[in-house]
């Protein structure tokens, strides 16, 4: 008999508020549990999803809202959310029930058997589109392969995770957040469940391609100095290759007298070598936007009001 919080971030979901709330109630009553809450993260909505969550609020006390003062995005949101949880495990799910309730049950049960973080892993991706699932892969090979926090393949925000998990995840300041890579760096003990993700029922992703790559840029350059490492590897490897065509031109000269001809090789070599400086100048600087954004100790979030009584 104990609590649980589910933490849901709601950015354009009118649609599927309704929904969602019939859907999930009747499971959390079904389970034994002493107490249990939904804390509902608007982040900043454009449409009238907050009203309608207000209005949910006010049949139900135990969905419990926190308005944010404008759209900070989905990982300051969930943020927001697992600050807010009291429950002894909490769960963080997507409103459009892409993340099935049904599951709920099970991950409980394997963390009453001893599992700190119980991982919900999609085996069957075909609701999502063929670009996104080549991509995602592509990700998850590069991160991993850079990073020394490996993240689970296939494994989203949909996860139940104990209170000293949450507790961990409160002593990480960080301003620039990117949850999963975070959630791993926590570690703790870790079960996982395969499920089958279902379409999307109502309303559309507000995850676009430039989000999604901005926060796959933001996964790497958080867990890895690796990037840095290969401009090194790269510059060094073309001071190399710059100094045996040095010799090589230096003795064609001593044997072969002066060769005037030769300006689209040295066109092409400048174009090559400052192209690579530019990039190198970007991937640095990528790191000190970082470093700038981290010493402004600006909040992740503000909270406008929060419908708790």
């Amino acid at each position: 008999m104990k609590s649980l919080s589910l933490v849901v971030p709601f950015y354009n979901e009118s649609r599927n508020v309704e929904r969602f709330s019939d859907t999930i109630t009747p499971i959390l009553e079904d389970l034994a549990l002493r107490e249990w809450e939904v804390i509902c993260v608007d982040d900043g909505s454009q449409d009238d999803s907050l009203a309608r969550l207000i209005a949910l609020h006010g049949r139900d006390g135990r969905f419990k809202i926190v308005e944010l003062s404008r759209n900070f995005g989905k990982e300051a949101a969930m943020t927001a959310g697992l600050l807010e949880a009291k429950g002894d495990a909490v769960i963080v799910m997507d409103a459009d029930l892409q993340d099935p309730p049904d599951l709920i049950p099970e991950m409980l049960t394997k963390w009453r058997d001893g599992a700190d973080v119980v991982l919900a892993r999609r085996v069957d991706r075909s609701s999502d589109g063929h670009a996104k699932r080549l991509t995602a892969a592509w990700f998850y090979r590069v991160h991993n392969a850079l990073s020394k926090v490996k993240i689970p393949e296939n494994v989203g925000d949909f996860r139940l995770m104990d209170r000293a998990v949450i507790n961990a995840l409160a002593q990480l300041p960080e301003r620039q957040r990117f949850m999963k890579g975070l959630f791993a760096w926590v570690g703790f003990q870790t079960e996982t469940i395969d499920y089958t993700r279902p379409p999307r029922l109502a309303g559309e992703t507000s995850f676009s391609g430039l989000a999604l790559w901005n926060l796959a840029l933001e996964s790497i350059t958080g867990f890895s100095t690796i990037p840095l490492r290969i401009w090194t590897y790269i510059g060094f490897s073309g001071a190399c290759l710059a100094a045996l065509y040095g010799i090589f031109i230096l003795v064609r000269t001593l044997i072969t007298g002066t060769n005037a001809p030769g300006y689209p090789s040295l066109f092409c070599a400048v174009i090559f070598f400052g192209s690579v400086q530019i990039m190198s100048i970007g991937m640095l600087g990528e790191y000190i936007g970082r470093i700038y954004m981290e010493a402004k100790q600006r909040p992740l979030f503000i909270k406008r009001r929060v419908y708790a009584e």
